[in-house]
């Protein structure tokens, strides 16, 4: 049978019911988030890169990147990105299935809704209406973050908020705030989230941890820690449990394939490279952002954003006090002066972000050719859902309100400092 009438069928029964409806004439194959760690884990030391659509450029560069080395792919927006751009939870799978279409794009793409925080009640309460809104609009997978609470509270929360999503939909969990060296995650806090989730009957595709890297421009060498990342995932593998590695961003290349062949990671989110690459500016190879000798961004002549339009959004940053981990904040005021500008420049920008993630999913993820083994696993499927990786090995009565505060008064060690480490 031909890859073509694969694809052909895996379209007629692997995209979820809120895409079918959303989309019913679509050509477009948007999954569940379960087939892309499945296949992932099915190829064995491969990590789908999930790219952070902050602007249309990423999107279509990771599309076509995706397209060429034939791998899975997530698109993905977190809550507080946006705030601060044009692609929020609410119009990105519209935006993916669009540029899917139009580039005539054949892979397995999950739209993921990223660091959905859950940092208080209210935040509890408005969530059971907030996170059905975001499925009824074609997300296909999400991360339900609470990780700024305390250890029980971060369990109850999604504990609490599970059934408002989908069984059919990919779920990610999160233990530790992303915010560097400091409260680093620990294979204790670990294991009460995941065994908590157990015993009440949730299985996560993921895992994500404070492994000590940051979000934004790392300005450090700390970076990912290989081995407590490896320890923990081991911990949590009789739950069957895959890494999802956040804050990718400013880490070496080398740390980034020990990552993907020494841990269970199945999942890395790239947000800030991709926003700079598709600007034009100088990044080393993996995407770090260069600085000159009077610290500003080094804008390559030729590359990503026109000259003028890239001298009117760092004037623009210089007016609001905008320090360079805030130049995330153009992202929204400049997205229409982006896509005005001609389409020779739209499409060196698209390109820049293309031949990045491609090179990313061929040398370092070890991801191509995984969209073939996730349109198998759809058909062998016959279905949207594949089902849940692991079943219940707790007891739920160890696991009540009562124990697992409990239990979680007993966790030790430093969360570190208090902050805003949402994206």
């Amino acid at each position: 049978m031909s890859l073509q009438s694969d694809f052909e069928r895996a379209v007629a029964v692997g995209r979820p019911p809120n895409i079918v409806k959303l989309f019913p004439n679509s050509k477009a194959l948007i999954v569940s988030g379960k087939f892309i760690d499945l296949a992932m884990m099915q190829k064995g030391k491969a990590i789908s890169i999930a790219a952070n659509g902050r602007n249309a450029f990423v999107i279509r560069g990771a599309l076509r990147a995706a397209q060429r080395a034939n791998s899975v792919l997530i698109i993905e927006i977190a809550k507080s990105e946006g705030t601060y751009c044009a692609v929020n939870f609410w119009n990105i799978a519209r935006i993916v299935d669009a540029f899917c279409n139009e580039m005539k794009i054949t892979v397995p793409v999950a739209i993921h809704a990223d660091h959905y925080g859950i940092k208080n009640e209210k935040d509890v309460a408005i969530a059971k209406t907030e996170i059905p809104s975001m499925f009824d609009a074609g997300i296909t997978s999400i991360a339900i973050d609470a990780s700024h609470r305390p250890d029980d509270q971060n369990l109850l929360s999604n504990i609490e908020l599970y059934p408002f999503v989908p069984t059919w939909a990919g779920y990610e969990t999160e233990v530790g705030e992303i915010k560097g060296k400091e409260g680093l995650s620990t294979v204790e806090e670990a294991l009460f989230l995941i065994q908590g989730l157990n015993a009440h009957g949730i299985f996560p595709n993921w895992i994500a941890l404070n492994n000590g890297t940051t979000h934004g421009i790392e300005e450090s060498s700390q970076g990912i820690q290989v081995d407590l990342t490896k320890a923990i995932h081991e911990a949590v593998s009789p739950y069957k449990v895959s890494g999802a590695q956040h804050g990718t961003s400013g880490n070496s290349s080398e740390r980034l394939r020990d990552i993907a062949q020494n841990t269970r990671t199945t999942k890395a989110n790239v947000a800030t490279a991709l926003q700079m690459i598709s600007w034009g500016l100088e990044v080393n190879d993996y995407g770090n952002a260069q600085l000159d000798k009077d610290g500003n961004f080094i804008k390559v002549k030729d590359a990503g954003a026109g000259e003028e339009a890239w001298a009117e959004m760092v004037a623009y940053a210089q007016s609001k006090g905008l320090k360079k981990g805030d130049y995330k904040k153009l992202n929204l005021p400049f997205e229409s002066k982006l896509s005005a500008q001609p389409q020779a420049i739209r499409d060196r920008m698209a390109k820049r972000v293309e031949e990045f993630i491609y090179g990313m999913l061929t040398t370092v993820f070890n991801a191509q050719d995984t969209a073939q083994i996730a349109i198998d696993l759809i058909l062998k499927a016959n279905l949207y859902d594949p089902g849940a990786k692991a079943g219940r090995i707790e007891n739920p009565a160890d696991w009540t309100l009562a124990k697992i505060t409990e239990k979680a008064a007993a966790i030790s060690g430093p969360k570190g400092p208090q902050g805003n480490f949402d994206d």
